[in-house]
């Protein structure tokens, strides 16, 4: 399992206290959004709030932290299938650009690989502050994933966050031996939001309100 019992007791306990109220109603779902170090070091913490509240989304955790490297471990998975999946996504990247990854890397076994990538990824996580917040808003976990754009930046099209401040891909990450600096984390599913907002967040760093606009535009 991604978590071990207690942390997933934890999540449990936490999705319960966030949601108390049935939430039937799309306007009620949260996301967790993370920018990573390379988003903050650049700056661009105020331009990603900025988009986030101007869509009608609004922010009701918001944190900093320089978190250790215990703490991103925990934060992403490490189950066997997961890091074969990084170990096979990071050998196809190597053959489209006809890289040879057993010379570069050492190795050809996706397992190690993947293991070797995540390692990587840990580095980059943990080696300055992050902005972490949970957004609440109507489909937040989707509304957010369109304003972040695609995974890869080299492929996130122009207008998301990702296609208008970065260029890093899989291959020139690879060839450095580091994470794709790619600006922020945000959830897939609302389920994995709502492990995430329990990981990061305590319930007493949550705090709902009413938008003055929410009348006008839902």
């Amino acid at each position: 399992n991604r978590w071990p019992p207690f942390i997933l007791l934890k999540f449990a306990l936490e999705s319960l206290c966030l949601n108390k109220k049935p939430m039937n109603h799309p306007k009620e779902e949260v996301t967790f959004l993370m920018i990573k170090p390379d988003g903050v070091k650049r700056g661009l913490v105020g331009e990603i709030i900025k988009r986030i509240e101007q869509r009608n989304l609004k922010i009701i955790a918001l944190g900093m932290e320089k978190p250790s490297r215990a703490k991103i471990d925990g934060h992403y998975p490490k189950d066997a299938a997961w890091i074969h999946r990084l170990g096979e996504k990071t050998l196809a990247t190597y053959q489209k650009y006809g890289y040879d990854a057993k010379k570069e890397l050492g190795t050809a076994d996706a397992d190690k690989i993947g293991k070797l990538v995540r390692g990587w990824l840990l580095d980059f996580m943990c080696s300055g502050p992050v902005v972490k917040m949970i957004v609440k808003g109507v489909h937040a976990v989707d509304m957010v994933r369109k304003l972040a754009g695609s995974t890869m930046p080299s492929a996130a099209e122009m207008g998301t966050i990702r296609g208008d401040f970065s260029v890093d891909s899989a291959a020139a990450a690879n060839r450095d031996k580091r994470s794709v600096h790619n600006i922020v984390h945000a959830s897939e599913t609302p389920q994995e939001a709502q492990h995430e907002i329990a990981y990061w967040f305590s319930r007493k760093e949550i705090h709902d309100y009413k938008r003055t606009d929410e009348e006008l535009t839902f």
